[in-house]
């Protein structure tokens, strides 16, 4: 494996340094670098927040320490369930209960137990180039995706439908692309090779790249992991504050609310009387209802085996999501989100749930472990992401084959690191 590695990076870093030595980079580049000298030294940030703002927050371990611990996937999940306006079924609570448990067991107990004192070190060249190598490929399909259905969906929402999985699907590598070289450029931060404003600058430069791309093509929930990407990379490498943190998803839920609020108004789906929290109440009892019927299908052992997990690999007759609709509806036409555990409980039943849900935990756990131990640039970027995902997982499920692809990454990286440590 490390030779295939060694083979595969070496030409990810020519064609990297082939386009960053061309004239049409070389110009982006300076330019850039001259508004970050610009922002650096600007008058106008020195009237930003300090990182001691809201200092009161630091002086709660909980969120100072594990604001982004596993846990936090049980915790929204159990926010979503609450948000349902219907209660669910006796046997679903039963579900629930087994996947949690089992989970925090993963996640919490089991890496307790673990002893992890050698890792696998990754070059900071190599994640870099991977990633706008990553980026490069995701901008050139956003462009055959656009020019495949004539004219870009945020203008027309209509053409969005028209989109083609196959062509958009490597658009959504900006995602890890961006990951990887916020992750560089922490490393650059680690050394003392970048000042932390410059650090920050380019975490936003890196955002707003992913805000233009992704926003234009009408997809919400990939910008999103954008989003959690950046943050938990910078908080964990010190340069987003907690203050930062916490602002920024009490707005991000705002702008949820707000958008659902305004946008069903205007397709009058609600009243102005309605309250602002329904729209979202709606959605998660809609969910609930389908995992609801997806409980009372699969039961304790399951009724797909696996066809819904193996749906998502391209080329299947029905994906994942489109699976849910023929299961509870007969309808292929559609894709229904089945939340973190609809897949688990359809394929394998409970049985499913109490193995897949403390696999996810254990990953994860694992992976908060290692990083909290090395602070280790690398794998602060590989927790943010599989958190990042499994965050998303709550409502949609992890049925991409790109993001089951990542989970399959970072469980071959921690368990190398574990079986080092264990025999080492």
């Amino acid at each position: 494996m490390s030779v295939i590695y060694s083979y595969l990076t070496s030409v990810i870093n020519r064609i990297s340094d082939e386009f960053h030595n061309s004239f049409l980079f070389t110009v982006i580049f300076s330019i850039l670098a001259f508004l970050e000298n610009h922002w650096v030294n600007s008058f106008f940030k020195g009237l930003y927040p300090s990182e001691n703002f809201l200092s009161f927050l630091n002086k709660n371990v909980i969120l100072k320490k594990y604001i982004f611990h596993p846990l936090i996937v049980l915790l929204l999940f159990a926010l979503f369930l609450i948000l349902s306006l219907n209660p669910p079924s006796t046997s679903l609570v039963i579900t629930l209960l087994i996947g949690f448990i089992a989970f925090f067991i993963g996640s919490t107990i089991i890496p307790r137990k673990i002893s992890i004192n050698e890792v696998v070190h990754f070059s900071r060249r190599d994640m870099y180039s991977i990633g706008f190598c990553l980026i490069l490929l995701s901008i050139v399909f956003f462009f055959i995706s656009v020019a495949s259905v004539g004219g870009i969906p945020l203008l027309k929402p209509s053409i969005r439908y028209l989109l083609k999985p196959a062509l958009t699907m490597p658009v959504f590598l900006i995602i890890p692309g961006t990951c990887m070289i916020a992750s560089a450029y922490l490393k650059e931060f680690q050394d003392g090779k970048i000042s932390r404003s410059r650090a920050r600058f380019r975490f936003l430069f890196l955002l707003a790249i992913d805000c233009a791309f992704l926003l234009l093509l009408g997809y919400r929930t990939p910008l999103l992991a954008a989003f959690l990407i950046i943050i938990i990379i910078g908080f964990y490498g010190n340069i987003v504050s907690l203050w930062e943190v916490v602002v920024g998803a009490l707005i991000g839920i705002g702008a949820i609310i707000g958008i659902g609020y305004f946008r069903s108004l205007g397709e009058m789906t609600i009243t102005s009387s309605t309250s602002p929290l329904y729209t979202l109440q709606s959605r998660a009892d809609f969910t609930l209802h389908v995992l609801n019927l997806l409980d009372f299908i699969g039961g304790n052992f399951g009724v797909t085996h696996g066809q819904m997990l193996a749906g998502a690999i391209p080329g299947s007759d029905l994906g994942p999501r489109m699976m849910v609709g023929k299961l509870i509806a007969w309808r292929t036409e559609v894709t229904v989100t089945p939340t973190l555990i609809g897949q688990m409980v359809a394929d394998f039943g409970k049985v499913g749930v109490l193995v897949e849900m403390g696999l996810l935990g254990f990953i994860l756990g694992i992976g908060f472990k290692i990083m909290q131990n090395t602070k280790d640039f690398f794998y602060i970027g590989l927790y943010s992401l599989i958190l990042t995902y499994s965050i998303l997982g709550v409502e949609t499920g992890i049925l991409d084959i790109q993001v089951l692809f990542y989970f399959v990454v970072a469980i071959f990286i921690y368990f190398t690191c574990v079986k080092r440590s264990i025999f080492n």
